[in-house]
């Protein structure tokens, strides 16, 4: 589990078909073979740890779900390594398991900061809120508003310097995590209700409004 509260942007050192190794700062690499590190918002297990990089294997699943079939020698990357028990949930649950792919679509500058607009498939606007959570390239970041299958997050920053949006560009593709509270809450009303779906009358029935 992570926060999406990113600790540092790491570089793609080799990309092979199910490997890749990414440089790191001595003090991220104080990590063991076995253990979960977030890259770009996607759950990986590392493999082995070296004096300044550190090796992940990228299962099937995840080049499908992922971005990760299009990174290249040189990409930044961003990294986080799993939460403890007792540490401060400073951003929002990201369990590392990416939904979709979504795509810079639009960045609107305003002095330092700046309102980024992202795509991304419709089935998952259901998960979307106005200030709720959502994960991008690993990055906790608020949604502002949503229109269709186009979402925009305010960008501090902060944030532009700490992360690999510094690197990014219209057009190029991003890891998304929905908000994994809106799913389960999603699951367990679908499974109140399979064939009618979700109305106003059934919400008044069980007692949510």
């Amino acid at each position: 589990m992570f926060t999406g509260i990113i600790e540092e942007v790491g570089t793609i050192l080799s990309h092979r078909a199910h490997e890749i190794e990414i440089s790191a700062s001595k003090d991220f690499l104080n990590i063991k073979s076995g253990e979960s590190v977030s890259v770009n918002g996607a759950c990986l297990t590392v493999v082995q740890v070296k004096e300044s990089s550190f090796l992940v294997n990228i299962s099937p699943e995840t080049i499908k779900k992922t971005t990760f079939s299009e990174l290249s020698n040189g990409d930044k990357v961003n990294l986080e390594r799993a939460i403890r028990i007792g540490d401060r949930l400073n951003g929002h649950i990201v369990l590392g398991h990416v939904d979709c792919v979504g795509k810079v679509e639009k960045i609107i500058h305003d002095g330092t900061f700046s309102t980024w607009w992202f795509s991304f498939p419709e089935e998952f606007s259901k998960y979307l809120v106005p200030k709720g959570s959502i994960s991008i390239d690993g990055i906790s970041l608020t949604i502002v508003d949503i229109e269709k299958n186009l979402f925009s997050v305010a960008i501090i920053p902060a944030t532009f310097s700490n992360t690999n949006l510094k690197y990014k560009r219209v057009g190029q593709k991003v890891n998304l995590e929905v908000d994994i509270i809106g799913k389960y809450v999603d699951r367990i009303l679908s499974s109140y209700a399979p064939s009618k779906g979700i109305t106003k009358e059934f919400l008044s029935q069980y007692g949510f409004i």
